[in-house]
Parts: C-alpha cells; structure tokens; sequence
C-alpha cells in the first residue's frame, strides 16, 4: 500500500476520530466544510485517492457506507491542544465590536488537520452570509493571524472599522469582501481593510 500525502492524511485523521467517537462517518459536505473546500469534488477525489491506496471502502451508491480498512500509523492517541476564542464574528452585516477573549477552546490536533500556533485562534460565528460555504450560525472558525490571504480564502476582516468574516476576492486588483448568499452584498471598503485571521478549519456541534 502506498502512503497518504499530507493532505490525505489529515482527511484520513479525521475520519478515523468521527468513527472512533462513535459518530457516522462524514459525508462529501461534511468533508469539504472541514477541510475548507469550495467544492464537493475536491473532497470526491481526495477519497478516491485514499481508497486507491487502501485506507478505506465504500458500497456504491449506498449513503454513509464509507468505513476503514486500514489503521492510520499515528494511532488514536489525541493530541488535545488549546486555541483562545475570541468572542463572536458577524456572517452577514459588518458590526462594531471589540474582540475580547472567551476562554479556550479544546481541540484534537487529529481532527482540524494541521497543528496550531501561537497566532491561531477561534471565533463564533452569528449570521448566514456565509452558507454558500457551508458555515452557517453556531459554527466556531479556527483562524490563524498573519498570513496574507489568497484569492478566495476565507478571511475575518476588520472593514471601514466593522468585524465580519467573508470570502476574500481581488477584482482590477482591489480587494474586496465577499458573501456567500444572495441576500448580502459585496463589500467594498471605502477607508481601509485589514485582515484579522484566514479561515484554516470549522468546527461544528452537534444537534440534539
């Protein structure tokens, strides 16, 4: 069997921690909102190259009939670490607000997919601007501070002095904000823009 890249792996991960918390194993959506990919496809073929190498199997056609077959070489044992949640961010219009921290938050290492720094950190998310992809109110966004975006990340921005997360677009080279549902418009700063955090994972609690 051959090995998985980084990124199959990180995928691999998280699937393991769903079964071994005795949770089903995530869907195609599920994996993209995890993993940050605009699209179903991505998450498509990063599966299918892990099955190609033996980790895991399906039944055609049959929903939620993903299982492994093969252990991960990192084993089970979490690697809990802790990322400081800094309060609430609007997915829909941009409001004034001081981000002050709420506590921490505990996460596996193994079910975000990459390990945090001292420069990550979470936030709550209010709002639906940002269903397109897939975060909807009650999420929480693992960000991390620094990084210059790319084009179509994900970003909590601070614009004309109003917090809001939304995707990051360059059009005529001028950066612009914007959301994933119809309902909202673009935004466009008209003094200044500054990045607060890229999106890197989403964590989502269960119903019920």
């Amino acid at each position: 069997m051959l090995d998985l890249t980084l990124r199959q792996q990180r995928i691999f991960d998280f699937i393991e921690a769903e079964v071994h918390a005795g949770r089903p194993t995530p869907t195609l959506r599920e994996i993209a909102q995890r993993f940050g990919f605009r699209a179903h496809r991505a998450a498509a073929c990063h599966l299918a190259a892990i099955k190609k190498k033996g980790f895991i199997k399906w039944d055609k056609g049959k929903a939620r009939s993903l299982r492994l077959i093969r252990e991960s070489k990192a084993g089970h044992e979490p690697i809990v670490v802790r990322i400081p949640v800094f309060g609430t961010i609007p997915a829909g219009f941009g409001v004034e607000k001081k981000q002050e921290s709420e506590g921490c938050l505990m996460v596996d290492v193994n079910t975000i997919g990459f390990k945090p720094t001292r420069t990550t950190f979470a936030l709550k998310v209010t709002g639906d601007s940002m269903i397109g992809r897939q975060i909807c109110g009650g999420d929480i966004v693992i960000l991390e501070h620094g990084p210059k975006p790319l084009n179509n990340q994900i970003v909590a921005a601070l614009i004309d002095r109003k917090s809001t997360l939304k995707t990051f677009l360059l059009k005529d080279g001028k950066p612009l904000l914007k959301a994933e549902n119809p309902k909202y418009p673009d935004l466009i700063p008209s003094e200044d823009l500054m990045i607060q955090g890229v999106f890197r994972a989403l964590i989502r609690k269960s119903k019920g």
